[in-house]
């Protein structure tokens, strides 16, 4: 008996695969079926990631690059679809906050403004880029892009990446419109605090004051988040569309 997995003979691209939510999304789509494409800067976490998806029996193919760096996006596109075959839906997991910079916006740096809209902006609008035209020509595609409730909530000490987050809603909302008639799905999901490699290294007290925020008095595992990602995804999200998705445990609504 065939398999009956929903992503079978789907080719997925997930950004920032390395670690955290990336992850977990990129593995969650091989659990489906699909064989990923995972981008990333750090071998080593990217080698990981491959070996659980390789264990899946999916296809995996790692791309090391800065996707804040537009020749480098080209490349992994290109790479990821003369290895993989045409691509059926994108991740946009790419972004950070400006972490050991961090400052209130009237001490903040030029130059770290423009990095945190860059890494956390840009990359998801080149990435989608590199997607549109085929999709388009085969009117199908799922294109779902991971922003923050950051961008609803404007976190003290964020204003950069709150603006840059809420620049992906923004840009989600637009492109869901222009792509809607080519029957492509464009969505946004939302995380709040999330147990990643970041969180954990963030100092215990502020640890605990973004738990004891959340109404579910946890934070969110990646494996939520790639639940929602997988959804949204799928064919039983078809008519949904220009959407957020808040994946918090209560701490923002929308």
């Amino acid at each position: 008996m065939g398999s009956t997995k929903q992503f079978d003979g789907k080719v997925a691209v997930v950004t920032g695969a390395g670690n955290g939510i990336g992850r977990a999304c990129a593995i969650a789509y091989a659990q489906e079926g699909a064989n990923v494409a995972v981008l990333d800067r750090e071998a080593d976490a990217l080698a990981e990631t491959v070996s659980r998806i390789e264990a899946l029996g999916a296809k995996a193919m790692p791309f090391v690059g800065d996707m804040t760096k537009l020749n480098e996006v080209q490349a992994a596109f290109a790479a990821a679809r003369k290895e993989l075959g045409p691509i059926d839906m994108l991740l946009n997991n790419i972004g950070q906050t400006a972490r050991e910079n961090y400052s209130e916006f009237w001490l903040a740096k030029p130059e770290t403004l423009q990095f945190v809209v860059n890494v956390s902006l840009m990359t998801t609008l080149n990435c989608s880029r590199q997607v549109v035209e085929e999709m388009r020509a085969r009117k199908s595609g799922k294109i779902v892009s991971i922003s923050s409730d950051s961008a609803m909530n404007g976190d003290i000490g964020t204003v950069d990446y709150a603006s840059a987050k809420a620049g992906v809603l923004g840009f989600t909302r637009a492109l869901a419109r222009e792509l809607g008639p080519s029957k492509i799905n464009v969505n946004a999901v939302c995380p709040g605090p999330t147990n990643t490699r970041a969180m954990q290294r963030i100092p215990k007290d502020a640890y605990e004051r973004a738990k004891n925020a959340i109404p579910l008095g946890e934070l969110s595992e990646p494996e939520d988040i790639a639940n929602a990602v997988v959804f949204l995804s799928s064919e039983k999200a078809r008519f949904i569309t220009g959407q957020t998705l808040m994946v918090n445990g209560g701490r923002v609504f929308y």
